[in-house]
């Protein structure tokens, strides 16, 4: 009888302990593609290739990059928030499982003469106590409470790595980005300076002129304000490629004076079209969908580990030890105390703390889904705008194209009147400055296309494959 009250009341007690137990969480649902329904873009083109800076064929690109992805300090704390992320990994597993700890102890304690055992009964009033144990002790993850604790700090570490893949790609691609635009600033300052060339030249004529009485000082004047304002450009020009360096130094973590020598050099051009099932494939090709994802696998393993708390844990213990008052007679056999013993916890009063650590694991879950939704549209609309943009500077180049063709013949025309003199050089120059103007157009168009194709780079993942391997878009954690 004795033993089946036991029983009862030990069933008594879990169900005590799992009352308030909460219900298993639904699986959670993601979107198996991208959001780019109805996106008319030209398709057929390829993913970005892990390096893929080099399709712009730039030794000097190529060892910026090499030098920020050495030194620069926002891709070293990426790097430090990983290691961290392993060293919780290495935490969580060291709580589970087996416990061994070695201990030993030598004290010397007087009695004292009023206590329960005075002195004068004993025949001393000092004593030593030298003990020599061994202890281990293993906790019985019947619920899977550790083992979600260890998947959940091993998910977290993934996504930091996928988080330093994105940093490392913001990284080269803001590299680039800048190098392209020095390269840029180069070829707009010589148009600049050409431009200046054209403006003195006229300015001169027209001096000339006002000598001799042919025309009014406005026009002197007037001459004199378009070389201020063409100086002007190439102060601005100069100053923007300066600024370009000090950036570039900035984010490979090094200094100017240690940058690699820039040369001016033409601007590469590419054409913009999209993969083929960007919209399905483009999911597994972004590093920081990728950490959104492995972000809901641990926040889903720290729901199925609080969920685990409202189980009893069961741990045993064993001891074994030495205890002796005198040090010579610690390691005889007399000397030995061995003890195991079992341990139950029933979480039954806990002031809701079961409750609301569950509690607070759900919202995290959900927070998660959140951002990884976030991440997805962003995503979407990242490669849909940069898409977008290309083939809106594409129609734009074709009808920059016709005003520079016509800006020459304007300004051939005008040589021939000049050669036939049928009209002064002012003609000729008015017009090649007008195809200066064209053609520095067209450089900004130059410029703002690989801006965005460096961005259509990055926005299509630039060459990140995720590791990451589910079955389909619902994830799914067993609970018990």
């Amino acid at each position: 009888m004795s033993r089946r009250r036991m029983a009862t009341t030990l069933y008594l007690f879990v169900l005590a302990g799992c009352a308030g137990l909460p219900p298993k969480h639904n699986a959670v649902h993601l979107p198996e593609s991208a959001p780019l329904e109805g996106l008319e873009a030209v398709t057929g083109g390829d993913w970005p290739a892990e390096q893929w800076w080099q399709r712009y064929q730039d030794p000097t690109l190529d060892q910026l990059i090499e030098l920020g992805g050495a030194n620069s300090p926002s891709l070293a704390s990426a790097h430090a928030r990983y290691d961290t992320a392993r060293q919780s990994v290495r935490l969580a597993a060291a709580s589970s499982g087996a416990h061994l700890e070695a201990s030993a102890d030598a004290d010397r304690q007087r009695l004292s003469d009023n206590g329960l055992f005075p002195p004068r009964l004993l025949g001393f009033n000092w004593y030593n106590q030298f003990d020599l144990g061994l202890q281990a002790s293993y906790t019985f993850d019947w619920w899977g409470k550790q083992r979600d604790a260890v998947e959940a700090a091993m998910d977290q570490a993934h996504a930091a790595q996928a988080d330093r893949s994105a940093a490392a790609l913001m990284l080269a691609s803001s590299i680039a980005d800048l190098y392209f635009a020095w390269q840029s600033d180069q070829s707009r300052l010589a148009l600049a300076k050409e431009r200046e060339s054209a403006v003195q030249s006229q300015g001169r004529i027209v001096a000339e002129r006002v000598n001799a009485e042919l025309t009014s000082a406005d026009e002197l004047n007037n001459a004199e304000l378009s070389l201020a304002a063409a100086r002007d450009q190439i102060a601005a020009l100069q100053g923007s490629a300066k600024l370009r360096v000090v950036a570039l130094a900035a984010l490979v973590g090094r200094s100017i004076a240690e940058l690699p020598p820039l040369v001016a050099k033409a601007l590469p051009s590419f054409p913009g079209a999209l993969p083929d099932n960007v919209k399905i494939d483009l999911i597994a090709r972004r590093a920081d969908i990728t950490a959104s994802r492995w972000r809901i696998e641990s926040a889903q393993k720290s729901l199925a580990s609080a969920r685990a708390e409202f189980f009893p844990d069961v741990t045993v213990n064993a001891l074994a030890g030495l205890s002796s008052l005198d040090v010579g007679k610690l390691l005889e056999y007399g000397s030995r105390i061995p003890q195991l013993s079992a341990a139950i916890h029933l979480p039954i009063f806990d002031a809701g703390r079961l409750k609301a650590r569950y509690g607070g694991a759900q919202a995290a879950l959900d927070a998660a889904v959140s951002s990884y939704q976030d991440t997805v549209i962003a995503a979407a609309r990242d490669v849909a705008t940069q898409a977008t943009m290309r083939e809106q500077i594409e129609a734009q180049h074709a009808q920059r194209s016709q005003g520079i063709a016509a800006a020459l013949r304007m300004k051939d025309s005008a040589a021939v009147r000049v050669r036939q003199d049928l009209d002064d050089s002012r003609s000729e120059l008015s017009a090649t400055e007008v195809w200066i103007e064209q053609r520095d157009a067209m450089a900004q168009l130059d410029s703002a296309a690989l801006s965005a194709d460096i961005a259509l780079q990055r926005a299509l993942g630039g060459g990140y494959q995720s590791p990451q391997q589910l079955a389909n878009s619902s994830s799914k954690t067993a609970t018990p």
